[in-house]
């Protein structure tokens, strides 16, 4: 499920992002494949973002589980994803090759639905704050 970022102020598209690998059976799905143009980085707007796909995710799709995987070497991308909430599980090692032909280690990350409520005062908050 694609959806395009766009900031409320101006209308203007700054990213993509997606609910994907969506496992009904299981209750599972991941958030990834986000990406955010410069003036959206370090801003409110990934955290709204993923406020919004988070609360649609556990509180419509009714998941148990919601994972989202970053390369090791990707350390905003890592920072980012702890600030909202998520737990790290591990490292996937050797888990794709690159287009450079490294072989990628993933760090996986989950926030699952008992942790939901917590996650979700952090993310109202912090969208309060700024």
């Amino acid at each position: 499920m694609p959806f395009a970022i766009t900031r409320r102020d101006t209308g203007k598209v700054v990213g993509t992002t997606r609910l994907w690998k969506i496992d009904r059976s299981n209750r599972t799905l991941e958030i990834g494949n986000t990406w955010l143009g410069q003036s959206a980085q370090r801003t409110s707007v990934n955290t709204e973002t993923k406020f919004l796909l988070l609360t649609h995710a556990f509180e419509v799709m009714n998941m148990v589980r919601v994972q989202f995987m970053t390369d090791e070497l990707n350390e905003k991308s890592r920072a980012a994803i702890l600030r909202i909430g998520a737990r790290e599980e591990g490292i996937i090692r050797h888990e794709r090759i690159m287009s450079d032909v490294r072989k990628r280690n993933s760090v996986i990350y989950s926030i699952v639905d008992l942790e939901w409520p917590k996650v979700k005062v952090l993310l109202q908050s912090k969208i309060e704050c700024c």
